[in-house]
């Protein structure tokens, strides 16, 4: 990609190019059925995604509505979508059906979009911050410990210190996107974070649960991967009124690097995406999952190597629970129980994103859809549209 020297500050130009992709682009193609939520069967998937391969490819965040077909199956097309910047990473639901976006990691901006209307919220990111990809909602017990909270609610975002890589949660007005205070994460290279929707032992309901991803982070590296050897990945639980640290757990191998979360609610278990950067062959065959009940991590049990690469993961969607890790390395999705045993895996080349609805799953891969309910069970779903060179990003978020 060509770098431009212009006097303006970066992110003043980022929204520049942004303004002139939404021109250039534009969303009159898309339709967005406003009364969707009401229709029967119909689901909606907030996404992120690329136009190809290239380095100057056009990111974009938007939604997925799939639709139940006449003749049986369901098929897919984008309702909505908005150009972004660079390139997205995840997202969190709002009421409402707004949307907040975050900037993959090192990013520089946050968004809040109505796909309805059309309307943006940017943030920008100061100097000697950056955005480490993830955004999540608070529960009232935060917002309601903050001076200066608004109605909306608060939001957290992960984030890294540029002057010592150490890791923040940025406490942010739901509506204006502004900072309000900031916590420590206790770790470097926050990813993923979580708000326990109950107690879970002693830890009270609305606790933060931040996956530390362990990797140091310079502002002159940008993603690129250094010092491993100083990895120090951990899963930290922060009080949810003053960020106080309630709890941190270790895995015994510190180049796993914990990286994303999600929470089984029925049997209390949280299951965790790994991501392995070793130098040399165990990579390969290193653990890409665990699971985490209120007092220890628990590693993947009889797994075969999987390219020591979990994507993301999410509650698989089985009477016995358990959990689903898209595997894009190993073009497959590895299936394990809520004790963290392996039961197997479901071909899907390229396969990233995931999201639960009810009794099924959807997942991207490159730029297909299918539809699961269990592992073994597996029907595409076709676009509506032609799609050429689209690359979907790791998560996707069902909308309500």
């Amino acid at each position: 990609m060509t770098v431009l020297s212009t006097s303006l500050p970066r992110r003043a130009l980022l929204r520049g190019l942004g303004a002139s992709a939404m021109g250039a682009l534009g969303l009159a193609e898309l339709s967005f059925a406003k009364d969707a939520g009401s229709t029967a069967g119909i689901s909606r998937l907030a996404a992120v995604w690329r136009d190809g391969p290239s380095a100057m490819a056009q990111d974009w965040a938007g939604v997925l509505e799939v639709l139940p077909q006449a003749g049986g199956g369901h098929a897919w097309r984008m309702a909505a979508r908005t150009p972004l910047p660079t390139r997205g990473h995840g997202v969190q639901t709002l009421p409402g059906g707004q949307l907040v976006f975050a900037a993959r990691r090192p990013g520089d901006w946050l968004l809040r979009w109505q796909p309805e209307t059309d309307a943006l919220q940017w943030a920008w990111m100061q100097e000697d911050r950056c955005f480490n990809g993830h955004v999540a909602l608070a529960a009232q017990a935060t917002a309601q410990a903050q001076a200066g909270a608004g109605r909306s609610g608060i939001l957290f975002t992960t984030e890294t210190d540029l002057e010592d890589s150490q890791g923040c949660i940025g406490l942010r007005d739901a509506a204006s996107l502004q900072k309000l205070a900031e916590w420590r994460s206790h770790g470097m290279d926050p990813h993923e974070l979580l708000v326990l929707p109950a107690a879970l032992g002693s830890l009270p309901a609305g606790t933060l649960v931040v996956a530390n991803g362990g990797i140091p982070t310079q502002s002159e590296t940008g993603r690129s991967k250094k010092w491993l050897d100083s990895m120090d990945p951990s899963l930290v639980a922060l009080h949810p009124a003053d960020g106080r640290l309630l709890g941190q757990w270790k895995l015994p191998d510190p180049r796993l690097s914990i990286r994303h979360l999600a929470w089984d609610a029925a049997r209390q278990r949280l299951g965790i995406a790994l991501q392995a950067e070793h130098d040399d062959a165990r990579r390969h065959s290193a653990p890409i999952f665990a699971v985490w009940d209120g007092q220890r991590l628990l590693l993947a049990q009889d797994q075969p190597p999987l390219a020591g690469y979990g994507g993301s993961v999410e509650c698989a969607p089985l009477a016995q629970g358990g959990f689903v890790v898209s595997c894009p390395k190993s073009d497959c999705m590895a299936w394990f129980d809520a004790q963290a045993r392996y039961l197997g895996s479901s071909p899907q080349s390229e396969v990233c994103p995931v999201a639960r609805d009810g009794g099924r799953l959807w997942a991207g891969g490159g730029h297909g859809v299918a539809e699961r309910t269990s592992r073994s069970s597996d029907q595409a779903v076709p676009a509506l549209d032609t799609v050429t060179g689209l690359m979907f990003d790791n998560h996707w978020r069902l909308m309500g």
